[in-house]
C-alpha cells in the first residue's frame, strides 16, 4: 500500500489533523531567533550577511509554494485604467504614502477616525484594485487609521512616486487626463482625502476647498476643475469653489461623502 505525507499547514482549519498540529506547536520550545533581527542580534546579522554574500534566497521555496496555491502573485501586470483606479490614485496623492523596501513596496492611506465610512470605502476600493485584502492599523499616537498593503511595483503601476508627497513633481498621472470619467474619479479621491465642504445658509456662503501644500498638485486640481467648466479660486495652500451652483454641481459630480 502506497503512503504519502500531507503538510498539516495546508489542511483545512477545521480538519482534526490541523487542529491537533496547531496544539502541538504550543509544546515546542521557542526558536532561539524569535523576536530578533539583524539590527538587534549579531548572530542573525551574520546569517543575513552570509546569505546575501552567497546569494541564497531562503524564501525561494516558500514563494514557489505560495504562488502555486494562488496566495502570491507570479507577475504584476499594469492595472486596468478605470474610474476606481483613478479614485484610488487621488486618495494616494491626497493622503497616501508609498514606501520602498528591498523586495517590495508598501502603500498606506491615512484617514481620520471621525470618518469610519471613508475608511471602509478606502479598504474596499484598495481590495478591489489590488485583488488582495489590505490591513487596517490604528495609530496609537493620533486619531487616525492607516489602510495599507505590501506588494511589488505599486508606485510604477499607480503612476505615483514614492516618498514625501509634498515635494513630488509628478502631479496627476497623464492617463487620468485622457478621459473625463477618470478625471472625475481622481477628483473624488483627492477631495475625499483633502477636501472640505462648508455651507453657511444665513449668509449664503458656500466653500468647497481642496487643501494641499504641493503646488503642482494644487495647480493640477485647478486645471481639472476648469476643464469641467468650473471657476476655481487659487489660494496659497488651497483651491476652492465658491459659487453656489458650482459647489452643488461638483458635490454631485464626484459624489462627495457618498460611499
Amino acid at each position: 500500500m502506497e503512503h504519502f505525507s500531507i503538510r498539516p499547514n495546508l489542511l483545512s482549519k477545521d480538519d482534526p489533523r490541523y487542529i491537533h498540529w496547531r496544539k502541538s506547536l504550543s509544546k515546542r520550545p521557542v526558536s532561539w531567533n524569535k523576536g530578533k533581527t539583524k539590527d538587534t542580534d549579531s548572530s542573525v546579522k551574520k546569517i543575513s550577511e552570509t546569505f546575501k554574500k552567497k546569494r541564497i534566497n531562503n524564501f525561494a521555496s516558500w514563494r514557489k509554494e505560495k504562488i502555486a496555491v494562488g496566495e502570491l502573485k507570479a507577475d504584476y501586470p499594469p492595472f486596468e485604467k478605470t474610474s476606481d483606479l483613478a479614485t484610488l490614485v487621488g486618495l494616494v496623492l491626497g493622503d497616501g504614502h508609498i514606501a520602498v523596501f528591498p523586495r517590495t513596496e508598501r502603500l498606506e492611506i491615512t484617514l481620520g477616525t471621525d470618518k469610519p465610512k471613508l475608511i471602509d470605502f478606502v479598504f474596499q476600493l484598495m481590495e478591489k484594485v489590488f485583488s488582495k485584502t489590505p490591513i487596517k492599523r490604528k495609530d496609537k499616537n493620533a486619531r487616525c487609521v492607516k489602510v495599507g498593503l505590501y506588494e511589488k511595483f505599486i508606485s510604477k503601476r499607480l503612476g505615483v512616486p514614492t516618498g514625501n508627497r509634498r515635494y513630488s513633481t509628478s502631479g496627476i498621472p497623464k492617463w487620468i487626463w485622457q478621459k473625463r470619467e477618470h478625471l472625475i474619479g481622481c477628483l473624488k479621491g483627492l477631495f475625499e482625502a483633502e477636501g472640505s465642504l462648508s455651507i453657511h445658509l444665513p449668509t449664503c456662503t458656500y466653500n468647497f476647498a481642496f487643501a494641499n501644500r504641493n503646488e503642482i498638485l494644487l495647480d493640477d486640481v485647478r486645471r481639472a476643475l476648469t476643464l469641467l467648466g468650473l471657476h476655481p479660486e487659487a489660494r496659497t495652500v488651497a483651491t476652492r469653489i465658491r459659487r453656489k451652483h458650482e459647489v452643488k454641481y461638483l458635490q454631485e459630480l464626484i459624489s462627495f461623502r457618498k460611499y
